[in-house]
């Protein structure tokens, strides 16, 4: 799997280093952390640019529901190197991997399907980011792909201690009544405009939800642009409405960035 996160590091930076300028010569390093929720066993990815002495800002990145692979590493390798400690969390434990939607789509039902579990594991990740000692508590973020998007709407639906969410094409559930009086964290979402996967129906529920919340909330939607729009092999799974789209992969990148400094240095 170190050979597919490589060859997918070369994507990635060619198609982003043309818009976003990364610090020179950073030494990311990285670390598993095994930690539980419950009984759960659960495995998870820390990337860092040991240049840095000082407590950074820390962001979780949430996998698709594909499980935590080397595109979900490889993204929170990209915001190491920007100059932040990136943590990818595993939300199914037992390091589940598929290439099959009906397998993937199985185990993403088993976490939804009870909010409260959902939430619970995506803090267990969260509390591991947060607790550890090169990361500024006071200065965390989470983003997510795909189920991952999903996840981290449910992070800022809890209210937990985070100063931003972003989304990239995840499946953007409304919030509940009850979930609107949680909201404290300010919220960017990317999202494809030709996204089967999303209903316009949705979309306009998850707006209306976060304006009843009075939340501070962003949304960019690419023409164009389907299911994995950020996912440079997106087309391999052999899905009609999966599709990289390699302008939309930058501009949601660039804005993200912009996003994460505005958290966190503005």
């Amino acid at each position: 799997q170190e050979e597919n996160m490589n060859s997918l590091s070369r994507i990635l930076l060619s198609s982003i280093l043309s818009v976003v300028a990364l610090p020179a010569m950073a030494d990311v390093q990285n670390r598993t952390i095994e930690y539980k929720d419950g009984d759960t066993v659960l495995r998870g990815y820390l990337y860092w640019d040991d240049r840095y002495e000082d407590k950074r800002p820390g962001v979780l990145v949430v996998h698709e529901w594909w499980g935590l692979n080397a595109y979900a590493k490889m993204r929170a390798r990209m915001l190491a190197e920007a100059g932040y400690i990136a943590f990818a969390p595993d939300m199914y434990g037992g390091d589940k991997v598929t290439e099959h939607a009906d397998e993937a789509k199985g185990w993403m039902q088993q976490i939804t399907a009870n909010v409260d579990n959902w939430q619970r594991r995506a803090k267990a990740g969260l509390d591991q980011l947060k607790g550890l000692e090169q990361v500024d508590p006071d200065r965390l973020a989470a983003i997510g792909y795909c189920f991952g998007g999903s996840t981290v709407m449910q992070i800022a639906y809890a209210g937990m201690d985070v100063k931003g969410v972003a989304s990239f094409h995840g499946g953007l559930p409304p919030a509940t009544e009850e979930q609107q009086k949680n909201i404290k964290a300010s919220i960017l979402v990317a999202h494809g405009d030709a996204d089967g996967f999303v209903p316009a129906e949705r979309v306009d529920a998850f707006t209306k939800s976060l304006n009843a919340a009075e939340a501070d909330w962003e949304m960019n939607v690419y023409g164009g642009a389907r299911h994995g729009f950020t996912v440079p092999d997106a087309e391999r799974k052999g899905i009609d409405n999966l599709k990289y789209d390699p302008k939309a992969d930058r501009r949601s990148w660039q804005r993200l960035i912009s996003f994460l400094d505005e958290l966190f240095r503005g």
